[in-house]
């Protein structure tokens, strides 16, 4: 891993970090067994809002799950310990608090493009000061839909978003040309590996075109401490999510 302060640098001139290797064999393989036991016991019982498919006749095409803290007590221990909660920390220059975890996959052949997006505009925070550890199951290319960033964005606040008829990643950024807002990188990434992104990071994926490679992540997000959800923001938008989540008859 590199030294604290090239990676502090690096995640405040771009936006987000790549670390190779953030979590060693061991550590990967307890993470995909015990999302494996979610997925089998826990995913069946939860509703579509919480636990969202490409078709949800289809239980192979579970997309996302935003996990409950029920699910599983490693998951919360996970997030709220030091190896995570010291790198973001170290990353947002403040003391932070864990949030939610979140699973995403992009089964192959059906997984559909994500939108480009910021995190913040979801979180509706001020200061909107926040960050995502994304962990990889398996290894990524754009084969399988791996992370594109568009390195400084985060300098630019919170842009116009809106609705995208995505599940999942309701908002995305409307009337924005994103060469104007930052140069794309793409993150390929080995079983293991993390990336860390600010929550005003634009990023997005291409679909998963492949014929048989999942594409899978451990998303563990954190606020700030000094960061404060705005109400009215807050709002806005799950009056937006709502409405979407209606027409797509999920509620």
């Amino acid at each position: 891993m590199q030294n604290n302060e090239a990676l502090r640098e690096a995640f405040e001139r771009d936006g987000f970090v790549h670390l190779p290797g953030f979590m060693n064999a061991r550590e990967i393989d307890a993470l995909e067994t015990r999302m494996n036991r979610v997925i089998r016991d826990v995913v069946p019982t939860l509703p579509k809002t919480v636990a969202m498919y490409e078709d949800y006749s289809r239980p192979e095409t579970l997309k996302q799950l935003n996990l409950p803290d029920g699910a599983d007590p490693y998951f919360p221990q996970l997030r709220d310990g030091p190896k995570l909660t010291d790198l973001v920390r170290l990353l947002l220059r403040d003391d932070v608090v864990p949030r939610q975890v979140e699973y995403f996959c992009k089964p192959p052949g059906v997984g559909k493009a994500t939108p480009p997006h910021q995190d913040g505009y979801y979180f509706c925070l001020v200061p909107n000061e926040a960050a995502t550890v994304w962990v990889a199951l398996d290894d990524l290319d754009d084969e399988n839909g791996t992370l594109h960033y568009l390195a400084g964005s985060h300098r630019k606040g919170v842009l116009p978003h809106g609705a995208s008829r995505v599940l999942g990643f309701s908002q995305g950024l409307a009337g924005v040309d994103l060469k104007e807002i930052g140069r794309e990188v793409v993150c390929r990434v080995r079983r293991g590996d993390a990336l860390v992104h600010h929550s005003l990071t634009v990023h997005l994926a291409p679909g998963n075109t492949s014929a048989d490679r999942l594409r899978r992540a451990v998303g563990f997000v954190y606020y700030a401490k000094r960061a404060q959800v705005d109400p009215e923001q807050q709002r806005r938008y799950q009056e937006s999510l709502e409405r979407q989540r209606r027409e797509a008859g999920v509620i």
